[in-house]
């Protein structure tokens, strides 16, 4: 016995034949008709989006154009400069420094297949005038021994004003650390 299709029953039992192209046409405009207008230069972009950020032409720091080598270049440049003048400034400090209730960290996830550790390190200046920041991050496993250590510098950090960067161990990648201030250093 032949059972009856669906399409058959809500026609009166008449067979009922829809050629498959005529169907495909007429998701095809559905669709087409669904995503058309939305006003959006990224594809697969729902309707329904909303931008919780400002346009990036909307920012100020924002540029026209992407950063060329030579600008990723110097920020690197200047990047290493300050970490190694934060280095200088850490080997005379005795114990853990003048700075250090002005400083926090929080570890991010660990992934077992991550490549290096990362640390979110924020340095808030509570002074008057701006500051340079000496900072070196520790990254301990649950026993205390400590894998690895971190320096970075904080240039010219405005009066209450907060500012962070990453500190990222590639010794202590895939494993379980609890980062932490060893010594902060306001010069």
């Amino acid at each position: 016995m032949n059972p009856t299709s669906p399409l058959r029953h809500a026609f009166g039992g008449r067979p009922v034949r829809i050629p498959a192209l005529t169907v495909l046409a007429a998701v095809i405009v559905a669709g087409t008709a669904a995503c058309g207008g939305s006003g959006t230069t990224s594809p697969g972009t729902a309707r329904g989006t909303r931008t919780v950020s400002p346009e990036p032409a909307l920012t100020r720091s924002a540029s026209a154009t992407p950063r060329t080598q030579q600008e990723f270049a110097a920020s690197a440049a200047a990047a290493e400069r300050d970490r190694q003048k934060a280095v200088r400034q850490l080997e005379g400090v005795q114990g853990q420094g003048n700075a250090v209730k002005d400083v926090s960290v929080t570890g991010l996830p660990v992934e077992k297949s991550e490549k290096f550790r990362s640390a979110l390190v924020r340095v808030s200046n509570r002074t008057d005038k701006a500051a340079f920041y000496a900072v070196k991050v520790e990254f301990a496993d649950s026993s205390g021994k400590v894998l690895d250590f971190v320096v970075l510098g904080f240039a010219d950090v405005q009066p209450g004003r907060t500012v962070s960067q990453h500190a990222n161990s590639s010794k202590a990648a895939g494993v379980k650390t609890f980062p932490r201030i060893a010594q902060a250093e306001r010069g």
